[in-house]
């Protein structure tokens, strides 16, 4: 796992819910897990957990990704330590990650990504941020359709 510093927010893989130890030694309460081939955790009762079945790539459905971007920016927003994890946890978690903070403290999400993906190898896929910044764009989330009203 790796924490993206200073905000309750931590990037990790599919393996993480495998052994819970880290995820309780860093304090974590909320597991979003954002890959379709990876089963589910098996969280326990004491941690939230959220699933949504997105594709490293292209054709994910565009209410689904808002909704991932939206929950994640909602539980950063609530301050509630959060972690993001995906397959390999080099895509689409620090994809959302980096699209939910430029939802809950705004910024461009090009530049949150860059963030987020500083300390650590990423290899986000450019279909799937594609999908994410066209959503953005779009005023697909919630505060970006309550800004436009």
């Amino acid at each position: 796992m790796n924490r993206i510093s200073p905000y309750p927010l931590w990037i990790g893989h599919g393996g993480e819910g495998h052994d819970l130890s880290p995820i309780y030694d860093a304090g974590i309460e909320a597991v979003v897990e954002l890959s379709v081939e990876e089963p589910p955790f098996s969280t326990p009762r004491d941690l939230i957990s959220c699933r949504f079945p997105l594709i490293d790539g292209a054709g994910n459905r565009p209410e689904h990704l808002a909704l991932a971007v939206r929950t994640v920016a909602a539980l950063i927003a609530s301050a509630t330590p959060t972690l993001v994890c995906c397959d390999c946890g080099m895509s689409r978690s620090p994809a959302v990650a980096a699209a939910a903070l430029a939802e809950a403290y705004g910024g461009s999400p090009t530049e949150w990504l860059e963030r987020v993906t500083l300390h650590y190898h990423s290899d986000v896929s450019p279909a799937l941020w594609g999908e994410i910044v066209d959503l953005l764009s779009r005023g697909g989330t919630r505060a970006q359709q309550s800004a436009q009203a």
